[in-house]
């Protein structure tokens, strides 16, 4: 199967099990691999085959469930159609972008009318299709980017709520006021009929105005023979509302004394319940606050040279291969490579480095840092949906979107619990209408109504989802990206953790450490002739001294006669002498007297450096050490790494002399040497196969099988595409510390997942019972339904807000 993963943003969803509506209905379609619902972010994310089920089944099916599928509406005017046959193509072009459900052109007024998901397409990636397809995309007047289509939505209902609220908390006042007068002399020459008529009046658009969502709620669930958290309050309010109405307008229907009314009680429910929902909705809104930020990195214009001329053009403008233009103190619009100039740049919003990185001709820059200091041009290299940026936000909104296995119980029970608390409340009203105290059907409404509104599955299925959204946002703004809940859950576990050495522990580029000379020349001289000969060389360990040699800006020969001796080194004449460079073989076979320096090869290859022997004219002349230097801060990880119970080992294909070396100076565990690439999954297996729950860090692409071996992979950020493909966690810095700050956050979200679990698991496992009054018996004691509807209300809150607590996580050592 071809599969495709498509994040649709679903609408109308109150309830935790409303999730499993909407799972059910969507992994029911032919066609549907995985589908996954997120009612904390209102996202259900579908992996499908789109040549079996395309977009509009899955809208379908979400509709069919009860609930919307938000699509938006866009209008482009077109340039360059001129026949029947080029609407087609434009049509096609648009239906072609994933996200698309349906594009409509007009020749006539040269408009195309597209219908997408928002957040899964930008007006952007419209135009583009439409460009690449031999048409332009005119500007429009006023016309607005969608990408903050879900901050306006989620403030339009914000909004809702709080007037919502507010109307229905003024009149509950009222209508408590009006329900104890005796309680208030200047109304006791209201007759109490009269007070009933217009405590009824009050109540009435509080019940079927500001509660008419929950009414709708219900009623979408009821048509499909379901319930949900809207058909407790709506059974629950209508209870108490219904009985009142009876005993304000046909008294005589029950035995006298019996009349009494609690349009209080449904009115106080429906506003604390609103109360809940608007602090509920405005929390979740903040846990989405690390994509908002990111979102609003991206630079908003780009300045390109076209046909000679610096133009400035909105970023979405810019294509693959334009020269970018860029001033101090500017956005870098887009991904690219340097062409021209040299500058500093601050990479922290991207990378999470604090400090900015040099930039220079042929180095990479990511769109979205900041031009500190110097003004230099690169070329475009990756726009659109392809840069690190939309890369970024893509991984954090698929994390925000995924589930922990943890929440799977959470689910299970969610899905069962409304028709359970149902059916609890039910019987609650038999017991106590039959066996109950007088007055028996008054105490038997009122335990009824209390037992459906204490009851509370959305704590339950905001527990996982809400702490996932902020440590994968907190994640993101620390350069560390998670890719999902399974992840983040793992990570908690782990027990081991492999380093690979190149690119992780070191830097991956070998340097000259030690130049020892045996006095026949300075170590000037000999540098500077070792650097001559290897001018012409283009082995890793020849670059380095070459860079050294410049580093310290010595002048260089051209040297004659090069010849590389395969495996051992290299030989050439400077400037009339015979200079050769290479390892103790090459010594030996060419019958060189090392003159003591052997001793000093033999420390320097304990300490885990590469040397290689220099003559000149056939005599010892020194020595010069190269080695792969170990990064400023992995010294530092590897400790952080032990101070949280882990394992640490290093593998390497080095041979275990100066393995060895590296691992007693960084503190490492176990070392596993001369490793073969196709080795390295292996290795991991092994560990795995003793019981162990093993991380794997690496950055190249013979890294990727074992980081897809590992319990949880995580790549390197300043390494390859293959490799972070592979990966569970993706560090966007070089720094290995990112690996400790991955860490120590799953364990910290976890922590925050299993705490807001337990409250919502042991609210309701002592609140159902108390509403249902079994403390009755023994202290005498009923649950106020207006009492039980604001713990409902506030236990909500107390979960979301909990996880809110995420976004003060630091760091421990960045």
């Amino acid at each position: 199967m071809d599969a495709t993963k498509m994040v649709l943003p679903v609408a109308g969803m109150t309830c935790a099990s409303c999730v499993r509506t909407v799972e059910r209905a969507l992994s029911r379609l032919p066609g549907v691999a995985n589908a996954t619902v997120n009612f904390a972010t209102q996202k259900a994310s579908v992996v499908y085959d789109p040549s079996v089920t395309g977009l509009p089944d899955l809208a379908s099916s979400v509709r069919e469930a009860g609930y919307q599928v938000v699509v938006e509406r866009v209008t482009l005017p077109i340039a360059g159609m001129t026949c029947a046959s080029c609407v087609s193509t434009v049509e096609r072009a648009l239906k072609s972008v994933d996200g698309v459900f349906s594009a409509s052109v007009n020749l006539a007024t040269e408009r195309a009318t597209v219908e997408y998901i928002p957040g899964a397409v930008t007006v952007a990636d419209l135009k583009r299709a439409v460009r690449e397809a031999g048409y332009d995309v005119l500007e429009m007047a006023g016309e607005e980017e969608t990408a903050d289509w879900e901050r306006k939505a989620r403030q339009q209902e914000i909004r809702e709520l709080r007037n919502r609220f507010m109307f229905s908390g003024a009149i509950a006042i009222l209508v408590f006021v009006g329900t104890f007068q005796r309680f208030f002399p200047f109304l006791s020459d209201i007759p109490r009929q009269t007070m009933l008529v217009t405590l009824a009046l009050l109540a009435t658009p509080v019940q079927f105005w500001a509660g008419w969502r929950f009414y709708r709620g219900a009623w979408a669930e009821a048509k499909h023979l379901r319930a949900n958290m809207d058909t407790l309050i709506a059974v629950g309010t209508s209870a108490a509302f219904g009985y009142s109405l009876v005993a304000t307008f046909i008294p005589s229907f029950f035995p006298e004394g019996l009349a009494e009314v609690y349009y209080d009680t449904a009115v106080i429910i429906i506003a604390l319940i609103l109360l809940g929902r608007w602090l509920e909705a405005r929390a979740k809104g903040q846990t989405s606050e690390a994509i908002k930020k990111l979102m609003g990195l991206q630079a908003k214009t780009a300045r390109i040279l076209r046909d000679g001329q610096e133009v400035d053009i909105p970023v979405e403008d810019v294509r693959v291969g334009d020269i970018v233009l860029v001033r101090p103190g500017e956005k870098i619009p887009v991904d690219g490579m340097v062409i021209e100039g040299r500058s500093s740049v601050d990479q922290s919003a991207i990378t999470g480095e604090s400090m900015p990185v040099v930039k220079k001709e042929g180095d990479e820059v990511i769109g979205a840092t900041i031009n500190k200091v110097g003004a230099f041009k690169f070329r475009a290299g990756k726009v659109g949906k392809d840069t690190a940026l939309a890369q970024i936000i893509k991984l954090v909104q698929e994390a925000q979107g995924s589930k922990a296995p943890i929440q799977r119980l959470a689910d299970k029970i969610a899905g069962v619990f409304v028709p359970g608390v149902i059916a609890i409340a039910l019987v609650t009203f038999a017991v106590w209408y039959l066996v109950g105290p007088e007055p028996a059907f008054t105490h038997a409404l009122v335990n009824f109504v209390a037992v459906l509104i204490i009851a509370c599955p959305c704590a339950l299925g905001l527990a996982t989802p809400t702490a996932i959204m902020v440590g994968t946002g907190k994640g993101a703004e620390n350069g560390v990206l998670i890719k999902g809940g399974d992840s983040l859950e793992t990570a908690r576990k782990l027990e081991a953790i492999i380093l690979d050495k190149t690119g992780t522990l070191t830097k991956g580029q070998p340097v000259v450490t030690d130049i020892v000379v045996d006095g026949r020349l300075t170590e000037v001289e000999l540098l500077q002739l070792a650097a001559s000969a290897e001018r012409g060389s283009e082995h890793p360990l020849g670059e380095a001294i070459v860079e050294q040699a410049k580093a310290r800006a010595l002048s260089l020969a051209e040297p004659r006669d090069f010849r590389a001796i395969a495996g051992h080194g290299i030989r050439a004449e400077v400037e009339d002498k015979d200079v050769l460079l290479g390892n103790l073989k090459l010594m030996q076979d060419e019958g060189i007297a090392l003159d003591g320096l052997g001793e000093e090869a033999v420390r320097l290859s304990n300490e885990g450096k590469t040397p290689m022997y220099v003559t000149v004219d056939g005599q010892a002349a020194g020595i010069i050490a190269v080695a792969d230097t170990l990064k400023e801060n992995s010294k530092e990880a590897v400790a952080e790494l032990h101070r949280l119970g882990l394992e640490v080992y290093m593998l390497t294909g080095d041979n275990r002399r100066t393995a060895e070396a590296i691992g007693r100076e960084l503190g490492i565990d176990q070392v596993l040497a001369e490793v073969l690439p196709e080795e390295k999954a292996a290795k991991v297996k092994e560990l795995q196969k003793q019981g162990k729950v093993v991380a794997m860090v690496g950055d190249g692409i013979n890294d990727a099988p074992a980081l897809a071996q590992a319990d949880v992979g995580i790549a390197i950020g300043t390494g390859t595409d293959v490799a972070m493909e592979a990966s569970d966690v993706t560090l966007m810095s070089g720094d290995l510390r990112g690996v400790v700050t991955a860490i120590a956050l799953s364990k910290a979200t976890m922590r925050t997942i299993k705490w807001n679990l337990f409250w919502a698991f042991a609210y309701n496992t002592a609140g159902i019972p108390v509403a249902a009054g079994v403390l009755y018996p023994f202290l005498g004691i009923l649950l106020n339904p207006a009492i039980a509807a604001g713990a409902m209300a506030f236990s909500s809150v107390l979960v979301v807000t909990n996880s809110l607590r995420l976004r003060g996580f630091k760091p421990s050592i960045i």
